[in-house]
């Protein structure tokens, strides 16, 4: 999909759902979560959050985001089961019900970040103990590790806080050896990860992975996985010129948008925000479309025609309960 049909389709936006008889509603920062008793409704909505609000709504992004993660899954599937049952619309996955593990599973290929918690800032700052590893002096920033490194946080709806193998057992968040197949589990998973994305010319540098108990007590990966949202991308064929010559990565870049907000309003305490410009909303709708095509090798299709709430209405119909 091109700029131009983008710009021309600025509009075309889901910003939440409010469908009746498909169970009760929650709404998360980007899906709206419909819980049955035997099964949830996930609908990825177009929403684009950031400082713990709403800021702009970016066309075709809740398709991209469930259909990169449809992706991922099936990729994967040989290494964990997922949640997944059922995809009735390009925004929609109809999931099983589990127990979730209040472990988020963070796997970092590559030292990085700008954040106060970022494993660069914190090595950069003089910390070389992280509990479960220890690195060595003369790391470089973007520098690929020896080997993919786990750093778990908890799972919170306000702050994460960072967690080692210690902590995990000794607070018996989870039992030992559930705590060790999740370790494996997520490694795995990185690794395949990297593999595929490299062979569409990306480096996946860092990501997240939840995971849930099933019905039989197996483990079972949920949520998403490889997004553009939960993971970090950086072009391969560019990585180690751009080294070379001192500069960043060419990443998958979602922050303008957030940095613009930052720059002309004070997003945590105004209660009205300045709308998103319109040439930004589409330039970040372009990228998540073009990391999508990158990621998947496939043409990004969607409807133009219907309305998105009306054609999810319509697929979720067989869904609905009394």
């Amino acid at each position: 999909m091109n700029k131009q049909t983008i710009e021309e389709n600025i509009g075309r936006v889901l910003e939440k759902t409010d469908y009746k008889n498909l169970g009760a509603r929650r709404q998360g920062k980007v899906r709206d979560i419909y819980t049955q008793p035997d099964k949830i409704i996930l609908v990825s909505t177009d929403r684009y959050s950031a400082f713990d609000r709403n800021l702009a709504l970016i066309p075709f992004k809740g398709q991209v985001l469930t259909q990169t993660s449809k992706f991922w899954f099936d990729q994967t599937k040989d290494i964990i089961q997922n949640h997944i049952i059922s995809s009735p619309d390009p925004n929609v996955v109809v999931v099983k019900k589990c127990s979730v593990i209040p472990i988020e599973m963070v796997v970092r290929g590559y030292i990085t970040g700008v954040t106060g918690t970022s494993l660069w800032t914190l090595y950069n700052g003089g910390q070389r103990d992280f509990g479960d590893f220890t690195l060595p002096d003369g790391i470089k920033k973007n520098q690929k590790l020896d080997h993919p490194l786990l750093t778990p946080t908890t799972k919170a709806d306000d702050h994460d806080r960072p967690l080692t193998t210690k902590d995990i057992v000794e607070q018996k968040i989870v039992p030992e050896e559930l705590w060790k197949q999740l370790a494996d589990t997520a490694t795995k998973l990185f690794k395949r990860g990297q593999e595929v994305a490299l062979s569409r010319g990306l480096i996946l540098v860092d990501t997240k992975y939840e995971f849930g108990l099933a019905e039989d007590g197996k483990l079972m990966l949920i949520d998403e996985i490889h997004t553009p949202d939960s993971s970090r991308y950086w072009q391969a064929d560019s990585y180690q010129r751009r080294i070379n010559a001192g500069q960043e990565p060419q990443n998958f870049d979602k922050e303008f948008l957030r940095l613009w907000f930052k720059q002309n309003s004070d997003p945590y305490n105004d209660k009205t925000l300045p709308p998103a410009p319109a040439d930004m909303v589409a330039e970040l709708s372009s990228r998540y479309i073009q990391i999508y095509e990158q990621i998947t090798g496939e043409k990004f299709e969607t409807d133009l025609e219907t309305q998105i709430g009306e054609r999810i209405a319509e697929n979720l119909k067989q869904f609905q309960i009394n």
